[in-house]
């Protein structure tokens, strides 16, 4: 872990603080619990080891616990989806208004805003400049970023489309979930400081590279050699990764696998 000089910390901004507890909705024909139904609280709320006060998981064998307390998703995808989403609904060469987005929409905790800047320089998506293991201060609290989000098909119920699951993986903007270092209070308006770096530096959009695509070659390997060495990513993603290597023949490489 590399702990950031005051002058090269930068910051991102908590636009909105989003809260939500299950629900029961109906999707093709049958009911089905989901948390994914988040809303903007005002004030300050709890940011406790496992959730925000007032904000709960449906299905816990796949959703919550340490290492996905809170899941945040940048501003800056709000636009790209309203622009997809009105390119979707133009009908005979004329656009018609998109999908209104309130902050939430995705399920999200925390709606991000870097500012347009890449956290480590460079301009780009947040998940290519926000690393496994990056610890953040946010209000009285510190977090720490343990994966990207992999969606499942309650994200289609939110936006009422079966294929939203896959235009979201596609997109790579899959915003990320962070494990909570130390709880605290938290507000819309707070800054998100770099507080330490993780030396072995793994982007979440490397991570969802490495689920989907289909071969691993030299680079994938060695960016899994990276990712296994960091203590923040959850047992059961390397055991997956692991799994791909082995798969893969790392032997072919004279790699051998840590972590």
């Amino acid at each position: 872990m590399v702990v950031q000089s005051q002058k090269d910390r930068r910051a991102m901004k908590l636009v909105s603080v989003n809260t939500g507890l299950p629900r029961e909705v109906s999707w093709h024909g049958r009911m089905v619990t989901t948390g994914i139904f988040k809303e903007a609280v005002k004030g300050r709320v709890a940011l406790r080891k496992l959730n925000l006060d007032g904000d709960r998981q449906a299905d816990l064998t796949v959703h919550g616990g340490e290492y996905k307390a809170v899941y945040c998703y940048p501003l800056a995808h709000y636009d790209y989806w309203k622009k997809e989403f009105i390119a979707q609904k133009t009908r005979d060469g004329a656009e018609v208004p998109g999908r209104e987005l309130p902050m939430g929409m995705f399920g999200e905790n925390f709606t991000i805003d870097a500012g347009g800047q890449a956290l480590r320089g460079g301009q780009g998506l947040v998940e290519e400049s926000v690393h496994l293991g990056d610890r953040f201060s946010v209000g009285t609290a510190e977090v720490a970023v343990t994966q990207p989000r992999l969606p499942c098909y309650k994200l289609g119920i939110r936006f009422g489309s079966d294929d939203m699951v896959k235009r979201f993986l596609e997109s790579a903007r899959t915003g990320f979930y962070v494990a909570v270092v130390r709880e605290g209070e938290v507000g819309a308006g707070d800054e998100m400081k770099v507080i330490a770096r993780e030396a072995n530096g793994v982007p979440v959009s490397e991570i969802t590279h490495l689920y989907v695509v289909k071969r691993y070659g030299e680079a994938e390997i060695s960016a899994v050699r990276r990712a296994l060495r960091v203590a923040e990513l959850p047992e059961t993603w390397k055991e997956y990764f692991r799994e791909r290597v082995r798969r893969a023949g790392a032997g072919r490489w004279g790699l051998e696998l840590e972590g």
